[in-house]
């Protein structure tokens, strides 16, 4: 061989080793991946001590409960890279050229130094806060009252409420308007400019008071800006249970499961809808993160529809799977709408995200 030769021989030996060993090497990357769905119509396996074998994700007692015939999955995403292990180069390119994977650097996922530990808690106690939401939000869409102790926990920094509001307060009326549930406040305040002065009637040490607060914004709403601590008096006792899976997201299925399982309609007609969002106690469906992985997740466990937040549109247009038929919804109410026409196979008038209709 010519020195040449051998110079451009060693030259891809080493090149190759280089990248050999980058391929393996930790990045400083985190990679989103379609994560389990789950049947909020159906059962999960008991946990680990419990007898059963397997038990329903939602169970309801104090009222009549009706069989579904299709199913509502709520999504999830799998996050690899971050808090409690590491991503090598190898599996950052597989995530760059597969249309299912994300791949972001860690900060943009985890901004904060957290311990999967302490991850895992905030999923569990957000998973927690949403179920709560979730049965608020649908036992009012059926037209139950959920009444509603409204304890103030502190009032916000800088906003018209400190000084004003103590903890402990009990927040009982607006402008004269006796409040009985926290939906009913929330309408209320939507009823408010923001900036605008209410009158917030609230109970202290058990003597009746009238407070003058001024409002602030957020969202596009007027706020009090307090912390409140709501405890609910449920008239249906729902239980949600589900294992390993946290966060706020999948607030919207659970609660469209709650309203499917208490009325007689066949709503689903058979139709596998998948789905995710926030939801407030309001009827309000909230945006989330990782909606293109959760949608290939939908399509990969027999879904046909999907229903997405209003507020994750930017994120669906261009990225829909083959498929799957994805329906905007920005409220309960939407949602139940669109489950409902789903399963009677009336889809033509359906929002989509890019603005046209759905297709059965």
């Amino acid at each position: 061989m010519s020195p040449r030769s051998t110079t451009l021989v060693v030259s891809l030996l080493i090149t190759a080793v280089l990248a050999a060993v980058l391929m393996v090497s930790p990045a400083p990357y985190a990679i989103r991946t379609p994560g389990p769905t789950e049947d909020t119509l159906g059962t999960q396996e008991a946990a680990e001590g419990q007898s059963a074998t397997a038990v329903p994700l939602i169970e309801i007692s104090g009222a009549d409960t009706y069989p579904a015939s299709g199913e509502l999955r709520l999504t999830t995403v799998s996050v690899f890279g971050g808090p409690g292990g590491d991503v090598l180069f190898g599996d950052v390119l597989w995530g760059w050229t597969a249309p299912e994977r994300s791949v972001q650097p860690v900060e943009s996922i985890f901004p904060e130094p957290i311990t999967s530990e302490e991850q895992q808690e905030q999923g569990q106690a957000q998973m927690l806060s949403s179920q709560e939401s979730a049965t608020v939000a649908a036992l009012t869409e059926l037209g139950y009252e959920v009444p509603t102790t409204m304890t103030v926990v502190a009032a916000a920094e800088d906003t018209g409420a400190e000084g004003v509001v103590e903890e402990g307060d009990v927040i009982v009326s607006l402008d004269g308007e006796p409040l009985a549930t926290y939906p009913e406040l929330l309408a209320a305040l939507d009823g408010v400019t923001p900036g605008d002065d209410v009158v917030l009637g609230v109970e202290r040490d058990g003597e009746p008071t009238d407070l003058t607060v001024t409002t602030g914004q957020g969202d596009g709403r007027a706020l009090l800006g307090v912390l409140i601590d709501p405890v609910y008096d449920f008239p249906v006792d729902v239980t949600i249970q589900i294992e390993d899976i946290g966060g706020p997201s999948a607030g919207t299925m659970f609660a469209l499961g709650i309203v499917d399982l208490l009325t007689p309609e066949d709503e689903l007609g058979g139709v596998v809808v998948a789905g995710t969002g926030t939801m407030d106690v309001d009827g309000r469906v909230g945006p989330i993160g990782g909606i293109e992985q959760k949608m290939y997740g939908a399509l990969r466990d027999g879904a046909t529809w999907f229903l997405a937040p209003s507020d994750n549109c930017p994120q669906v247009v261009g990225h829909v799977p083959d498929g799957l038929d994805v329906v905007s919804v920005g409220t309960l109410a939407e949602a139940r709408d669109a489950m409902e026409a789903i399963g009677a196979g009336e889809t033509s008038d359906l929002p989509s995200c890019e603005g046209e209709a759905g297709d059965a």
